[in-house]
């Protein structure tokens, strides 16, 4: 795989929930209250980029997948933040 800036899609449509992906890299994916996956940040930092991987490969219904990061999104540094409710 090449080591470019990469980024996380979701298939919300194809997801059906196991959570596996947020098992594997729980830096970057947290589960909603329903179990489907909810991208901290969908840039994929080069020290995760095989356990993003993993995640990508173990999901059942291939509804994750690692893409080239846009250009625009290259420079962003770590998860974006969430907020408190």
């Amino acid at each position: 795989m090449s080591r470019e800036t990469m980024a996380l899609r979701v298939d919300r449509i194809r997801c059906d929930g196991y959570g596996m992906c947020a098992e594997l890299l729980p830096e970057l994916i947290a589960l909603d209250d329903w179990g489907f996956p909810i991208l901290r940040s969908d840039i994929v930092p080069p020290t995760l980029l095989d356990h993003a991987a993993r995640a990508v490969d173990v999901c059942p219904v291939v509804a994750l997948r690692l893409v080239a990061a846009p250009a625009a999104r290259r420079d962003a540094r770590g998860p974006v933040p969430v907020r408190a409710k």
